[in-house]
């Protein structure tokens, strides 16, 4: 277990551990900066805006003046892809019209939990513990996608590693990347599989572990191949225009060699 996001690429780049979770946008800026990491995608879940149930916000342009708390910091991607949608429908951009605070995802649920925010945009699981307490979800950035142009739903979070490790131990990350699909099928499949994880999950009670499963079984992608590797090209784009310099460093294009082609994700569903 590692602290935080940061300190899990910083254990990767220091050799510490072979293989992290993380999103492609990270990978694809290493990548522009002469660091060869490679993706291998697993998941779809991303992020949802939640708001208090008694709250009155119905539409976006009704976080004016409200307090709206965003996990991950100004340059979290389902924040940036909810405030570009927010323009493309004609609106004002959420970052001028709320009260912004910015934390760690478990301190924007416990503000939400206690009536502190109003709204909330936080990673897949903490939202799903939020529902279970009784918020709304407004809006799911898979929902805003297609309004931005990305018709193609694409994982955002997967396995990465070094290319040249990568190569070196093919045989062992093979297996690795199998033994992990193997257990995604068996967690879609079985809901006796939930209630035997059930400590690993930290569940509260079982409509938080439901909530957890449904979500996660949601994001499990079916295939990847051209056609998500062209959206995630045009989502980079989009991402790279709202996160400038911040997000993807110099890169204004997905660096070649981002997604891991040695190991296909077909349909099994």
């Amino acid at each position: 277990p590692l602290a935080s996001t940061n300190a899990v690429a910083v254990a990767l780049q220091g050799g510490a551990v072979d293989v992290i979770v993380s999103d492609w946008i990270w990978v694809s800026r290493q990548r522009a900066e002469g660091r060869n990491y490679s993706f291998s995608p697993y998941s779809l879940a991303v992020g949802s805006l939640m708001v208090q149930p008694d709250a009155g916000i119905v539409a976006l342009p009704d976080l004016e003046g409200r307090p709206l708390g965003v996990a991950g910091g100004p340059v979290d991607k389902s924040w940036l892809l909810i405030r570009a949608y927010a323009r493309s429908q004609g609106g004002d951009d959420p970052a001028d019209q709320a009260e912004l605070s910015f934390g760690a995802p478990p301190l924007i649920n416990r503000l939400m939990l206690a009536g502190d925010l109003d709204a909330a945009i936080n990673f897949w699981h903490y939202s799903a513990r939020l529902k279970t307490a009784g918020m709304r979800e407004l809006i799911s950035v898979q929902e805003i996608l297609p309004a931005l142009g990305i018709e193609t739903a694409v994982p955002l979070l997967g396995w990465v590693f070094d290319q040249d490790w990568a190569t070196e131990y093919q045989p062992a990350l093979t297996a690795f990347l199998t033994a992990a699909r193997a257990a995604s099928r068996q967690l879609d499949q079985s809901d006796a599989e939930w209630e035997r994880i059930r400590p690993l999950t930290k569940a509260e009670d079982d409509a938080t572990l439901v909530a957890l499963r449904d979500a996660y079984r949601a994001g499990i992608p079916q295939r990847f191949g051209e056609a998500e590797g062209a959206a995630a090209s045009d989502l980079f784009q989009i991402l790279a225009k709202e996160g400038g310099e911040t997000l993807v460093g110099s890169s204004r294009s997905l660096s070649p060699g981002t997604f891991w082609a040695d190991f296909e994700i077909e349909a099994w569903r």
